[in-house]
């Protein structure tokens, strides 16, 4: 059998390459805890009073929006406000924790 030195060369410098992008892509696809995330959100809630109750989705989900692409955590905080409760649910982006929007639900 005769190697084909090229070839095996060719391959190689291939393999090495694809591990190469494969890395970087993992590497880039960080992302904060869930936890953390909802902290940052309970933190802004509390400068305007206490909070009865929150949650999160542990995993994160794709938000498309026009110009945006982005893998978000979602989750909600409901407070006492006099007597009644108010409930909202909130967008963080996965990767720095930064809440992206909050909107009150009914």
């Amino acid at each position: 059998m005769k190697i084909h030195w090229g070839t095996l060369f060719l391959g190689a410098a291939a393999g090495a390459a694809g591990a190469l992008l494969v890395q970087k892509n993992v590497a880039s696809c960080t992302y904060v805890s869930a936890e953390k995330a909802l902290k940052e959100v309970k933190e802004a809630f509390k400068e305007e009073g206490s909070i009865d109750g929150s949650w999160v989705k542990m995993k994160p989900e794709p938000l498309k929006k026009t110009g945006m692409d982005k893998m978000v955590y979602k989750g909600g905080i409901s407070r006492i406000v006099g007597d009644q409760r108010e409930q909202y649910e909130f967008i963080a982006d996965s990767r720095t924790g930064t809440i992206m929007d909050v909107y009150k639900t009914k």
